[in-house]
């Protein structure tokens, strides 16, 4: 029998939305404003969902504080209060859209995680915008 254990998170930070390789023109007519050169940002909201089997000594899928902890250095820590197209390495050259701000958080986190449970990330970008990611699709 699996079950998942969430933890939620948040963090906030600023981004700009833009391929260096397109003009300004080009930028602003297929991002829009989120290309603002002075950046903007977002309060993320973060699920973390760890999915496993009920380990018989400790009752756990995975202890609680682990994740906590793991979520404040790989997450928290690297991308609160950060321009994260100037400040986290991981998008020195990758856009930092939801949808790869998603990939980079799973793959900090599962590196961490036991090869017998399951990841999936959800980003909320904004209440309405949100992303989902488990390694797999």
């Amino acid at each position: 029998m699996k079950v998942t254990v969430h933890r939620k998170a948040h963090f906030n930070a600023a981004h700009r939305l833009y391929n260096k390789d397109w003009s300004d023109y080009k930028n602003e007519a297929v991002v829009g404003k989120c290309n603002n050169p002075h950046f903007h940002g977002h309060n993320y909201e973060l699920i973390v969902s760890v999915k496993g089997e009920i380990d018989p000594i400790t009752g756990y899928v995975m202890d609680m504080k682990i994740l906590k902890d793991l979520i404040k250095t790989e997450v928290e820590d690297a991308f609160d209060h950060k321009n994260l197209n100037l400040q986290v390495p991981e998008f020195k050259d990758l856009n930092p859209t939801a949808e790869n701000i998603a990939v980079v958080i799973w793959n900090k986190l599962e590196a961490q995680l036991k090869d017998n449970l399951e990841l999936t990330i959800t980003l909320y970008e904004t209440p309405r915008n949100f992303v989902t990611y488990n390694g797999k699709d």
